[in-house]
């Protein structure tokens, strides 16, 4: 899904809305964005509606960022560099790109403004993402494929748009995660900044759902999801505390999960490292769209995709993801030749080459304009010209 910095805790709402149901107030207290109305309390000491968060920006293709009221709900991320490592790859006539987190396709239309030959093969598994891609990039309709999948189904989008799944792409970009249009959007339940259906699903057509996950599996699995997928260490207890709410009834709603959330962490680790809730939606998050998995098989897939030169761009935004695309790069650009031998075997060079220096953050401009590109991390490989490994083009 197309992540304009798509981190749970930074998130933007244009409006309050009204909470189902009562929150007790020391929850109010810790999860101030957790008041998702005003209340009639606040009525009568007179309080007004307040936007949280900045209003969205959008990059235009002449260069300066300007505020669009009316934008797609999406920001693209680190957009010029994105342009600067994959364009020297897009330049040839006929290139193609597939973005495969297309997302409401803020990357894309830049791609194809900039790109006058360029093709598009676009991926998303969110059907709503698609159809507000599809509206956006209507003038370069013949230029562009879309195709409802997940990024790990590049091989399969490849073969519906009539490219080979192997060696015929010149240009992959994944910018991972939850996107801004899914957490604007509060009935799709992944901010815990608004009372909102436990569903989370970024491909509405699946069946798992949150609510299925907390309604369902034991205290063992629930601590195991918390504990892998969002690194929570009181995960055993917010576990328990979860199966013991269900005892009276279901839970339904991220506002009940909100307060069990605040009454498994003690107050002392309340009051650091950002929003208690940030770790239990993210694992949850990841979970019910087995974000992890599909990353995993995706990367093989993106990589054996490219044409010699051409070159591939990852945005992640925890250290969960990063740590698998670090891992699949070094892999990449690491020398075939079996260890112990004193030179390298010709054939047997590294196929790929790192474009960055470790993982790019974004800059204090661009984070100051777009909070939720704080925590991205972006790591670029290009595939080497044989018989050149060390240098498969200008960066």
């Amino acid at each position: 899904m197309k992540h304009s910095a798509t981190s749970s805790e930074l998130v933007a709402q244009p409006e309050v809305a009204r909470a189902s149901w009562p929150l007790p107030e020391p929850t109010l207290t810790y999860f101030p964005n957790a008041r998702f109305a005003i209340s009639d309390r606040d009525l009568g000491a007179g309080a007004r509606s307040a936007r949280i968060g900045a209003r969205p920006h959008r990059e235009s293709p002449g260069g300066p960022v300007v505020v669009d009221e009316t934008d797609h709900g999406h920001v693209p991320v680190l957009l010029d560099r994105c342009l600067e490592i994959l364009g020297p790859a897009l330049r040839r006539p006929g290139a193609v790109l597939v973005d495969g987190t297309l997302g409401a396709g803020g990357h894309a239309e830049r791609f194809l403004s900039e790109f006058g030959e360029l093709r598009l093969i676009g991926l998303d598994r969110d059907p709503g993402a698609l159809a507000t891609a599809r509206a956006r990039l209507a003038p370069f309709a013949d230029r562009v494929t879309l195709v409802h999948t997940r990024y790990d189904g590049i091989a399969d989008a490849l073969d519906q748009a009539g490219c080979p799944p192997s060696g015929s792409v010149d240009g992959v970009l994944l910018d991972l995660g939850v996107s801004s249009m899914q957490l604007d959007q509060p009935e799709r339940g992944f901010s815990y900044a608004k009372d909102a259906p436990l569903d989370m699903r970024m491909d509405t057509d699946a069946t798992l759902t949150a609510a299925e996950i907390l309604n369902t599996y034991d205290r063992a699995a629930l601590t195991d999801i918390l504990r892998r997928f969002g690194e929570e260490k009181f995960a055993h207890r917010i576990a328990g505390l979860i199966v013991e709410r269900r005892q009276q009834a279901p839970l339904s709603t991220t506002g009940e999960l909100v307060e069990i959330i605040y009454r498994g962490i003690p107050a002392p680790a309340r009051r650091t490292g950002g929003h208690p809730a940030k770790r239990t939606f993210q694992a949850l998050r990841i979970a019910v769209n087995a974000e992890l998995d599909s990353l995993s098989a995706a990367l093989p897939a993106a990589l054996a995709a490219l044409r010699p030169g051409g070159r591939i761009v990852v945005m992640s935004y925890q250290s969960l993801e990063d740590r698998i695309v670090k891992t699949a790069f070094a892999a990449a650009t690491a020398s075939r030749t079996p260890e112990g031998l004193p030179v390298e075997l010709p054939g047997y060079e590294p196929e790929f080459r790192a474009l960055t220096r470790g993982a790019e953050r974004a800059g204090a401009d661009e984070i100051e304009r777009n909070p939720r590109s704080a925590p991205v991390r972006l790591r670029a490989l290009e595939r080497v010209m044989p018989g050149n490994p060390r240098r498969g083009g200008e960066s």
